[in-house]
């Protein structure tokens, strides 16, 4: 199976409700469409490198899926380009080191750093 990261902002002056739905939307597309949703995480609220659509900021969402066949991305780019309510979204194809990557991230083995290497830091 091929594995596959689709990362879009969604308009912040929606409601949370309507935000959870809209992410909800796409991760039921991938199911519908014989994928498997590995990890969604909802980034929270970025501010933009440049305006869109008179928004300075966004709410980032990040789905990883797996696939069989690459159908699935035509269609759900199709509905992302249409939906109202997505200011961006990039889809990327995810190879061996991307997959392990993303692994290591979610076990809090990247991105974090422990206390006591910030401790080690602070005395020296």
């Amino acid at each position: 199976m091929k594995q596959y990261e689709v990362t879009f902002i969604v308009d912040p002056v929606l409601s949370a409700d309507e935000i959870k739905s809209t992410a909800k939307n796409y991760t039921d597309l991938v199911v519908h469409e014989s994928g498997k949703v590995v990890h969604v995480d909802e980034i929270g609220l970025r501010q933009l490198a440049y305006g869109i659509n008179k928004r300075n900021t966004g709410i980032y969402y990040s789905i990883e899926f797996q696939s069989e066949a690459g159908a699935l991305i035509p269609k759900m780019e199709l509905a992302m380009k249409r939906d109202e309510r997505i200011l961006r979204f990039l889809t990327v194809h995810l190879d061996k080191y991307g997959v392990k990557y993303n692994d290591d991230k979610r076990n809090g083995k990247i991105g974090k750093r422990s206390k006591d290497k910030k401790k080690e830091n602070a005395e020296e």
